[in-house]
């Protein structure tokens, strides 16, 4: 049946990752000339991976390699054999391009299928997806992964607040499948529209592709009256559904690791570190056919723990931050989740902000901007609070506005949580 989870145990899992590892590194040196330069450069070749330890003598990859490689250079397979190409966004010199073949889009749409089943749903339910569609995988991601398991998908996208409302009060989905910050969007909305969150009928909210905390799932989850539980991916590995927290536990993400070989490693010596230790997380694929990526470095920092729901598979704790983009204010290092942790801490602030950096003379200064949950409140007293829970628990002085309730911009897609104004 589509979305079921293999029920292994541990030695059966990392036998057959081995078997696709050795599979998939063969694969990248025949057909990709850059891990082929890589891998002679490293004096390494697919064969010498005995075992699953082995894989650290091999190079990564980085982000700019695909963008070296811009844009089917890291394509293992003849263009004509690519059935569909997504893409970031580009904010930074030349988008990321990854390519799927057929076989990839089943594989995808089972792994997803496999998410929106450990997060509780179940076919014939109805899913609103507002993550965005497009050349960013989360629409389509999530749209073939709810329809392989047997939903009744909704396909919104991102945008149209007020008509994401009116349909999920006509349609009565289930599950919505979304951004957290958009989220919250959607709420203010019900809310300025009299609709009361708690009384619709969506039950679960699988919220991905940005950072969030456990105090915004409580928050939420009262808010809203739903499950909320963390999904994760990266479309330079496959896009939504490479680990996902189960509904039952709400723990962590199990990482499908008979399709994707996680590794934690020190963001700094980039050596490994064992299991229970927080570093930088790196993936390689392990059956994807078009564009193969061997230890693939995401930036993002957690990590690994036992299973629970599913004990083969191994979980990454939810992600804390990035190493791009940690903030360093005057030697200390400062991750937006930080702050969000201690502004859902203060009774009167709502969960949108940004951290803006500056320097207006030789030091760098954080200025934290965030919304009054409504207007008659004591901005001051709010600000005072906040600052003075920066300052104790994070470490760092940090200047607090409180704007008008709806005072920041919403984002429909990714939150950008920092405005980086320094002078370069």
């Amino acid at each position: 049946m589509s979305g079921e989870i293999p029920d292994l145990s541990r030695e059966a899992l990392e036998e057959l990752q081995l078997t696709r590892l050795r599979d998939s590194l063969r694969r990248a040196y025949a057909h990709v000339p850059h891990y082929r330069k890589a891998f002679d450069g490293a004096g390494v070749r697919p064969d010498d991976l005995e075992t699953l330890a082995d894989l650290a003598r091999f190079p990564f990859t980085a982000k700019a390699d695909l963008r070296a490689n811009y844009p089917f250079g890291m394509f293992a397979v003849p263009r004509e054999q690519v059935n569909r190409i997504h893409a970031s966004s580009g904010t930074t010199g030349k988008p990321t391009v990854v390519g799927y073949t057929a076989e990839d889009i089943v594989t995808w749409s089972e792994v997803m299928a496999r998410s929106i089943r450990a997060a509780g749903g179940r076919p014939g339910d109805v899913v609103h997806v507002a993550y965005g569609y497009g050349l960013f995988t989360g629409g389509l991601g999530a749209h073939y992964g709810a329809e392989r398991l047997g939903c009744t998908v909704v396909p919104v996208s991102g945008g149209m607040t007020e008509r994401q409302v009116q349909l999920i009060t006509d349609f009565r989905p289930r599950i919505i499948m979304v951004t957290p910050s958009y989220f919250l969007a959607i709420l203010d909305e019900m809310e300025e529209q009299g609709i009361d969150p708690r009384a619709s009928s969506l039950e679960i909210g699988i919220f991905g592709a940005e950072p969030w905390t456990d105090e915004m799932r409580r928050a939420v989850e009262e808010r809203a009256g739903i499950r909320a539980v963390d999904i994760y991916g990266l479309s330079e590995v496959m896009g939504p559904g490479v680990s996902q927290e189960a509904g039952e536990t709400q723990d962590g993400l199990h990482v499908w690791e008979d399709h994707f070989l996680p590794e934690i490693v020190d963001p700094v010596t980039l050596e490994p570190v064992p299991d229970g230790e927080e570093g930088e997380l790196v993936f390689t694929s392990l059956t994807k056919q078009a564009m193969p990526v061997v230890r693939y470095r995401t930036r993002d920092l957690t990590r690994l723990l036992p299973g629970t729901a599913y004990p083969a598979f191994r979980r990454m704790q939810k992600v804390t931050g990035r190493t791009d983009d940690m903030m360093i204010v005057r030697g200390v290092n400062v991750f937006p989740t930080q702050v969000e942790e201690q502004i859902l801490a203060v009774e009167g602030l709502a969960p949108h902000y940004l951290c803006v950096l500056t320097r207006p003379g030789n030091l760098d200064e954080l200025t934290v901007r965030v919304e009054a949950v409504d207007s008659d409140v004591d901005r001051d007293s709010l600000a005072r609070a906040l600052a003075e829970r920066i300052k104790n628990l994070i470490g760092v002085t940090a200047k607090v506005e409180v704007t008008d309730p709806h005072g920041l911009e919403r984002s429909l897609g990714k939150a950008k949580r920092i405005s980086d104004q320094r002078p370069k």
